[in-house]
């Protein structure tokens, strides 16, 4: 059986972007007058872009099956509720 080869990101830009995300992350929590809500899901987003990359080409999950991307993709509506509970919490 032959091995499915693929190119192999540029690890080093991976970096770097997560890098930038943290820096705009910091920025936005530290330097931003938006509402308590609205900060909340502006670093959440940035959470998630960057656990997307981490799971894509860290986790070399962009050159698996759809099977495998499948059980990795199952807690994210769990997230989402998590998510959703805990800014209702605060209203």
């Amino acid at each position: 059986m032959e091995a499915a080869t693929h190119k192999h990101p540029n690890y080093v830009l991976i970096w770097l972007y997560l890098a930038v995300l943290t820096v705009v992350e910091v920025g936005v929590a530290f330097i931003s007058h938006f509402s308590k809500s609205t900060l909340i899901v502006l670093l959440l987003f940035f959470a998630l872009w960057k656990a997307l990359l981490v799971a894509l080409y860290f986790m070399h999950l962009k050159f698996e099956r759809w099977n495998l991307r499948t059980i990795a993709l199952i807690p994210i509506p769990l997230a989402l509720i998590l998510i959703i509970i805990v800014l209702q919490e605060g209203l």
